[in-house]
């Protein structure tokens, strides 16, 4: 590894926008390390897009500091405009100049004295559109244009690189394969990114790091894998991915519901009332009867090729559960079926209680 490799690019230290009485960012705390990308994700209006904009430069914080490349460029009696900040962007709708052709959005931004026509090769050989610099927008596809603001963001080599749902615009057919090729491209150069996206393929597919928002706050960062399988609140589990949400109740250091008994993993109390998050992977079915196991009826089943979406209704109490499985074996609108749980279980205080994970 480089020296400085790992030395942080931005650090945002408790970041506040206010929008009226409305608190849009609310003392926030994250940072990225040189060469790594950080999702922010949560449902609209929750502060991604404020947040980037704070970064960016666009929008003057109510309080904290923003820090980067080791120099504050926001913070008390601070405060350095976007085109001194080295930070590149791609917008939603990428923002390209419809009266310029490819090669002259690549050049905006490029010092005059710099050789703009050996970076707008480059860049252009970068990101696949090498031979279309004299076409204009719309004259390229939506992959196209979306690659085309990516080489422009990077043309004056920003140390930071900024999305804002850089794959919205797409096509569903185009989206996945898009999503492949701006990764590639962002680890060929090897981009520091923050990218804000309400998609959860693309925040735990792309990034190092996930940062769960809501109301303004961070809830959780770590990487995709720990914020998935170990969310640390229930509103985690429930803003990222598919989850099923059951009651429990603690007894000889178990919880009791309705699909069985789980290990508790921290101190409970017996009697103490829980809520229980299943992912809907986490949860296998079977025809065969099995003594103990919770039974359910099959009310709905959307098949996608690669995998399967069923919803079962419990027999004990009529709650619908999501189920995920794989393409086999193929159960029917009616069937009877088994369930066992056999992925991770998270465990929380019932809602309206306070306290961490059970």
């Amino acid at each position: 590894m480089t020296p400085g490799a790992e030395s942080v690019v931005i650090r945002g230290q408790g970041l506040t926008k206010l929008f009226g009485a409305a608190r849009a960012v609310d003392q926030i705390d994250l940072e990225v390390r040189r060469g790594r990308t950080l999702a922010l994700i949560g449902p609209s209006g929750c502060g991604k897009t404020t947040t980037l904009r704070l970064i960016a430069g666009f929008e003057v914080p109510d309080g904290g500091v923003i820090t980067l490349d080791g120099q504050v460029v926001a913070g008390p009696g601070r405060f350095v405009p976007p085109e001194r900040r080295r930070v590149g962007m791609v917008f939603q709708d990428y923002a390209l100049f419809p009266h310029l052709d490819l090669a002259d959005n690549v050049a905006y931004g490029l010092p005059s004295r710099q050789d703009r026509a050996g970076r707008i090769r480059e860049m252009l050989d970068l990101v696949g559109l090498a031979g279309l610099e004299h076409r204009y927008p719309h004259e390229l596809s939506g992959g196209q244009q979306q690659r085309g603001a990516l080489a422009r963001a990077l043309a004056p080599a920003p140390a930071l690189l900024l999305l804002d749902e850089p794959f919205s615009n797409l096509d569903a057919s185009l989206r996945a394969r898009v999503r492949v090729e701006v990764c590639e491209i962002l680890e060929r150069v090897g981009a520091t990114t923050i990218f804000v996206t309400h998609d959860q393929d693309e925040a735990l597919s792309l990034a190092d790091e996930v940062a769960v928002m809501d109301r303004g706050r961070i809830l959780q960062v770590g990487a995709p894998e720990e914020v998935y399988s170990q969310p640390s609140r229930r509103e985690v589990a429930l803003l990222l991915g598919e989850a099923n949400l059951l009651p429990g109740e603690v007894a000889d250091g178990e919880v009791i519901s309705e699909l069985g008994r789980f290990p508790v993993q921290t101190p409970t109390s017996a009697g103490d009332r829980v809520d229980l998050v299943i992912r809907p992977e986490a949860i296998s079915l079977e025809s065969t009867e099995r003594e103990g196991a919770a039974t359910a009826e099959i009310v709905r089943r959307e098949f996608f090729g690669h995998d399967q979406r069923l919803t079962v209704r419990l027999s004990n109490t009529g709650r619908l559960l999501t189920v995920r499985l794989g393409p086999t074996p193929s159960f029917h609108f009616g069937e009877r079926v088994r369930l066992r749980v056999r992925g991770p279980v998270a465990v929380f205080p019932e809602a309206g209680s306070s306290g961490r994970p059970a």
